[in-house]
């Protein structure tokens, strides 16, 4: 009988930890978000919204605008060096005074920031970094520009798409995927020198290129990787694919909803996380066989999620919403 409670409590949907929302001191659309550990993390948002938290997010301290134009991403290589990608406002943009958007570059932790200017004038979206020096920033018409020096210099790489790219992840300096508009999927096996897309398989269904026709397939937001073979992606009115051959072949999930999913994150092969619209969160800890709805702590969309660990993890959104799960 003992044994028994003490299984039932382990699966009771209790079990792992509490959302609560914590207080970030702005009202911001906040669009990202990231912690070094367990402690030390940042947010941005609209309006050069930088929020910084020493204390895993109990205080949050917002620090000054290292630009006036809006935030939309945070990605930070080690402690100490982070980049911010900035888009401008509607009003210099009609100016023609500079591109649409540009990186933001600190190498001590935050305290200060530095411009860094990326070729081309499309509106970039993301960043991400695999080690100190192997960089990506990724955004509209398919633009994805690479760093291999640190930032100091970037260049244009090519991709068989002109949607979109809405999210990245890299394993390291070779192995990464894309995710974006059109149902866009791709992977790259050498650092992006060459990209090659999925195929994304519904149920009862062939494979498709993920990217094989004007406007087809869903538009995903994020994708994510526990290893290099098991990825998950996800997307507009509650999709959810996922891998397990490295992102050749997409296979879709059940997510149970219908509100859009802006991020995804997964701390091992079976347990992870999605965020969405109307303050929804989504947990599986089956590798996506089944999702379950968490009980809703706001009401705001959540944009941004960000692991660290299997138990701590933090959300950011609309209204300068900031919540964390807690044991």
């Amino acid at each position: 009988m003992a044994v028994a409670l003490c299984l039932l409590a382990l699966a009771s949907p209790a079990a792992g930890g509490t959302w609560v929302k914590q207080r970030s001191g702005t009202l911001a659309w906040l669009r990202g978000v990231y912690f070094a550990d367990e402690s030390r993390g940042w947010a941005v948002g609209g309006r050069g919204a930088l929020l910084s938290t020493e204390d895993g997010g109990a205080t949050w301290r917002l620090m000054p605008a290292p630009a006036e134009d809006s935030l939309r991403d945070i990605f930070f290589a080690d402690a100490l060096n982070g980049w911010i990608v900035c888009e401008r406002g509607l009003h210099p943009l009609r100016d023609g005074d500079g591109p649409r958007s540009y990186l933001l570059r600190t190498s001590d932790g935050g305290r200060t920031w530095a411009r860094v200017n990326v070729p081309g004038d499309e509106r970039l979206v993301g960043v991400r970094f695999a080690g100190a020096s192997h960089g990506w920033a990724f955004g509209e018409l398919g633009a994805l520009y690479a760093t291999r020096d640190g930032g100091a210099n970037w260049a244009r790489q090519g991709v068989p798409t002109r949607r979109l790219l809405l999210g990245a992840k890299f394993l390291d300096a070779r192995r990464g995927w894309l995710a974006g508009a059109g149902g866009t999927l791709l992977r790259t096996e050498d650092g992006g020198a060459n990209w090659r897309e999925g195929s994304l398989v519904a149920e009862g269904r062939k494979p498709a290129a993920a990217n094989a026709q004007a406007g087809a397939g869903p538009r995903f937001n994020a994708v994510d990787f526990a290893d290099e073979r098991r990825g998950w992606a996800v997307g507009s009115r509650g999709v959810v694919y996922a891998t397990e051959d490295g992102g050749r072949t997409w296979r879709a999930q059940e997510s149970g909803v219908g509100a859009d999913l802006h991020d995804v994150k997964f701390t091992n092969p079976r347990e992870g996380w999605a965020v969405g619209g109307e303050g929804l969160v989504l947990r599986t800890r089956d590798g996506g066989r089944t999702w379950r709805a968490e009980s809703p702590v706001t009401p705001h969309a959540l944009e941004r999620l960000f692991a660290v660990g299997p138990a701590r993890l933090w959300a950011v959104g609309f209204g300068g919403t900031v919540i964390t799960l807690k044991d």
